[in-house]
Order: structure tokens, then C-alpha cells, then sequence
């Protein structure tokens, strides 16, 4: 996920932005800490414009 932010040129906001999240959250998810459910990936995922298995690899 933090790579294909980082692709795109987004800060961690401006993800959670696109993917109606708040940013502490999405830092979560990038360290590791918090653990989301197949509802959030795929926000994120459609947030990101890829499939849910690029967020897997």
C-alpha cells in the first residue's frame, strides 16, 4: 500500500482523503499495527484506482 502511495506522489492524508479514513489510521495499516478489514482494503484498493491483490503483494 505505502508503495503505490508513494507511486502516485500521495502523502498518507491525501490517501485517507480518497478512501474516507482518517490518516492515523492508514499510517496504521503501513506499520503493521492495525489490522484491516476486507471493507477497508478495498476502499483503499479503489482509492489507489488497483485490485485488492495489489495491496496483497
Amino acid at each position: 500500500m505505502k508503495r503505490l502511495r508513494k507511486e502516485r506522489g500521495w502523502s498518507q492524508e491525501a490517501l485517507a482523503d480518497e478512501a474516507g479514513l482518517d490518516r492515523t489510521y492508514i499510517s496504521g495499516i503501513e506499520r503493521v499495527v492495525k489490522n484491516p478489514t476486507i471493507t477497508v482494503v478495498e476502499r483503499v484498493a479503489l482509492a489507489l484506482g488497483c485490485g485488492l491483490g495489489a495491496l496483497l503483494d
